[in-house]
């Protein structure tokens, strides 16, 4: 079973679709209850960082998806849900985020021309190296609706980047059992599909006791 969290801000209905697509069709909403017994998490959203730490505060998930993913269960974050990963946040004041990853979330700083906050459409994502959500190495174009990113305290769980700004700013990440991607991976087609359906195989692997 996946546990998909429903941050209370944003519409599911494409995220569950996506996740049908490839293969999920076991999907719960995410509570204390089944967090523990969910082969993996996704912790999709979109919206401000610290309306996304309030939802879950107030549905009482900080400490079991803390719990599941100290105890080595696949999270995997979209948008918002990899900004929620981090350490803290800047948007709209200070915030206290999961602390499952290092690192720290700020605003996208423009410096070229054609550089937009927020950065709406499709970008080319690069991976750094194959890993679990590019396992080949090969990148592809990505839908992306953000004005804050992820800044990791270290550079080596960074997945796959943007350019922006004239530098290279993080768009996925893996961290262990941790996952995220700043683009919307069930809006962005097969590039899209591919990624979750890469994670979800990563996740079954785990529960089969696979490499």
């Amino acid at each position: 079973m996946i546990a998909v969290v429903d941050l209370k801000i944003s519409n599911l209905a494409s995220v569950l679709q996506a996740l049908h697509r490839v293969g999920a069709a076991d999907c719960e909403f995410a509570s204390p209850a089944n967090v523990e017994r969910a082969e993996a998490i996704v912790l999709p959203g979109v919206g401000a960082f610290g309306d996304g730490m309030a939802s879950l505060r107030e549905q009482d998930l900080v400490g079991p998806i803390k719990a599941a993913a100290a105890a080595g269960k696949p999270v995997f974050g979209i948008c918002l849900g990899m900004q929620l990963l981090a350490r803290s946040s800047t948007e709209f004041g200070d915030h206290e985020g999961l602390g499952l990853v290092g690192g720290a979330v700020r605003r996208l700083e423009p410096a070229q021309r054609g550089d937009r906050v927020p950065n709406i459409g499709w970008c080319d994502v690069t991976p750094a190296r194959p890993g679990v959500l590019f396992p080949d190495g090969a990148g592809g174009c990505f839908y992306h609706v953000h004005s804050y990113h992820f800044v990791p305290e270290d550079s080596r769980v960074v997945a796959a980047s943007i350019r922006f700004g004239g530098a290279d700013v993080a768009v996925a990440i893996e961290s262990g059992n941790l996952f995220g991607v700043q683009f919307h991976a069930e809006k962005s087609q097969d590039d899209g599909l591919q990624v979750l359906s890469n994670f979800l195989r990563h996740a079954r692997a785990r529960r089969g006791g696979a490499a």
